[in-house]
């Protein structure tokens, strides 16, 4: 079991914990490929029904997601919020839009972690009344800049405790 990933190592971070169903390997890369950029949305209740098979049910007040990128979302939709809408309904939890994109941001694919930070800092804002327990649901964590940037806004709101969940982790080994 990883305690701390390398990504995270010496950092503070936002979130609680992080969880993932599986491994970012090769054929999931292919089944996230197709489920965001070849527009096969009905992967959503497939990966949520991994990620409940795999994760206990948290014990979260309601879930939420990162929000996308508006340019990319009418282009593909967003994984992250059929995920987090699959999982709420599998998890008996409400599923609330806690977060909006204060800007866009570029691809995060190809950035370097530090490059990733600075891409996405800033870029969230909780809005309505954050609970104090919140999951956040995302579709990868690659680096952890992403869900951290969000959870920080979500605690900026009012959130006290933060747990990410994930369909897939990048798993890198220093």
């Amino acid at each position: 079991m990883v305690r701390r990933c390398a990504e995270c190592a010496g950092r503070r971070l936002a979130f609680a914990r992080a969880r993932a169903a599986v491994e970012y390997d090769e054929p999931v890369r292919h089944v996230v490929a197709a489920w965001k950029e070849r527009g096969l949305r009905r992967l959503a209740a497939w990966a949520a029904a991994v990620v409940a098979e795999s994760l206990p049910r948290p014990d979260a007040t309601c879930i939420a997601f990162v929000p996308g990128d508006p340019d990319r979302r009418l282009r593909r939709g967003h994984a992250a919020e059929r995920l987090a809408n699959e999982l709420a309904e599998l998890w008996a939890l409400p599923c609330a839009p806690l977060l909006r994109r204060t800007r866009g941001s570029v691809r995060q694919r190809g950035l370097t972690q530090r490059e990733r930070r600075l891409n996405v800092a800033g870029a969230f804002l909780a809005h309505g009344p954050v609970p104090a327990w919140v999951t956040l649901v995302d579709d990868v964590y690659t680096t952890g800049a992403t869900v951290n940037a969000a959870a920080s806004a979500l605690r900026k709101g009012g959130a006290r405790r933060v747990e990410v969940v994930t369909f897939a982790h990048t798993i890198r080994v220093r």
